[in-house]
């Protein structure tokens, strides 16, 4: 499902416009990203928890030529889905 498909599916369900909807799936998304761009967590009851987890410097190897290479430490953020989400999709 692309964003546009999403905002025609919140507004028919919600009766918003769709202009409305855009606005606020871009409000959600923004805020999401505002917490976890300060570490915090999102925990989406019946959905599942947005999170930030730290990955290590670690080597690696250039598959083509086998050259050694560094990658940096570095922030990723992260999604468990919840139990609600996981039954769901299991239907």
């Amino acid at each position: 499902m692309k964003k546009v498909e999403l905002v025609e599916a919140v507004a028919e369900k919600t009766g918003l416009t769709k202009s409305d909807s855009s606005r606020a799936i871009d409000a959600v998304f923004t805020t999401i990203t505002e917490a976890l761009t300060k570490g915090d967590k999102v925990p989406l009851v019946g959905f599942g928890t947005f999170a930030v987890s730290e990955r290590s410097a670690r080597e690696a190897r250039n598959p083509r030529t086998g050259e050694k290479l560094s990658i940096p430490a570095r922030v990723v953020p992260t999604f468990k889905a919840g139990s609600a989400l996981k039954d769901a999709v299991n239907k």
